[in-house]
């Protein structure tokens, strides 16, 4: 009976863990629209990682071919974007943007990329 709440305990400071991993990049998200940014930008294969955010974009619908996009919170609370292009093996920068304002996301996005992110 100890070990299995011995092994209660470690999942549930698992999935405490898990759930402060992604709450960074659901507020990411929401700050960029939600569900309505999805549908705009057709962004899918979403990936939260600590204080960071990753998703693809149809290159075929951006300028300078951008299809990856990651979204980084650093410690002045502000966010860092990187914008690539990537063709098989062929990882390219194609800009990153540092020191964005929560409410400066939709636009420099939209700037980069050429996708209007909201009707």
């Amino acid at each position: 009976m100890k070990k299995i709440n011995q092994i209660n305990n470690k999942l549930k400071k698992i999935s405490e863990v898990d759930k402060s991993d992604k709450s960074v990049a659901i507020e990411i998200l929401k700050q960029l629209g939600g569900n309505r940014f999805i549908a705009m930008t057709g962004a899918r294969n979403f990936v939260a990682d600590g204080n960071r955010m990753m998703f693809k974009l149809p290159g075929t619908m951006t300028k300078n071919r951008i299809n990856y996009i990651t979204i980084t919170l650093n410690v002045m609370d502000t966010y860092d974007i990187k914008f690539f292009n990537l063709r098989g093996d062929k990882i390219k920068v194609v800009e990153e943007v540092n020191g964005v304002y929560n409410d400066m996301l939709q636009s420099v996005i939209s700037d980069r990329t050429g996708l209007a992110l909201s009707l």
